[in-house]
């Protein structure tokens, strides 16, 4: 069984110490044409943009809507339109990778690191303040309140039941139960 472990390390390019390094140094690592979440055992398998380009928006999600609360893997599932959308635009593809380079290179130039190596959130959040009003920060954005926010699965995480209409409406299910007011 250590033995295939070890095959499967190798085909993906990394050796053991690589693989510790980029489990410890960043929950999410890139393996092959997929991102690998080691923390929470999930995985997402890039067909369009590039791994690295893909762990970037996941962490520029994580950045312009901080939940702690919340899994990387929903930022992950809020970013995976960008790839389905790069596999068929070949413009947008290109529009993404060159938001995402730019972000390097902004990072790079404040602190010598590109944006996913960037240790403090509030220094990432410096960077991202710099490019605020780009069409590419925007754009992200503007997506995530709808690609993030509209996860049945993130719902109860802060306390919304989903619609009401279906089910009587909100005063015939609890609206009247605040007991803070």
């Amino acid at each position: 069984m250590a033995h295939l472990h070890e095959a499967e390390r190798k085909a993906a390019g990394l050796d053991r110490r690589q693989f510790l390094v980029g489990t410890t140094a960043t929950a999410i690592v890139v393996s092959g044409g997929s991102l690998i979440h080691a923390g929470e055992a999930w995985g997402l398998e890039v067909k369009a943009l590039k791994p690295e380009t893909m762990r970037t928006l996941i962490k520029l999600a994580r950045d312009i809507y901080p939940h702690d609360r919340l899994a990387d893997r929903f930022y992950a599932v809020a970013m995976k339109s960008y790839d389905e959308k790069s596999a068929q635009d070949p413009a947008f593809k290109a529009s993404v990778e060159t938001g995402v380079a730019e972000l390097d290179a902004a990072a790079a130039a404040a602190h010598k690191t590109p944006y996913v190596s960037v240790g403090w959130e509030a220094e990432r959040v410096a960077v991202l303040r710099g490019m605020q009003n780009g069409a590419f920060f925007q754009g992200v954005r503007g997506g995530l309140v709808v690609s993030l926010y509209n996860q049945p699965e993130v719902w109860p995480v802060f306390g919304y039941e989903g619609e009401s209409a279906s089910q009587g409406g909100y005063i015939a299910r609890g609206f009247g139960d605040i007991a803070w007011l």
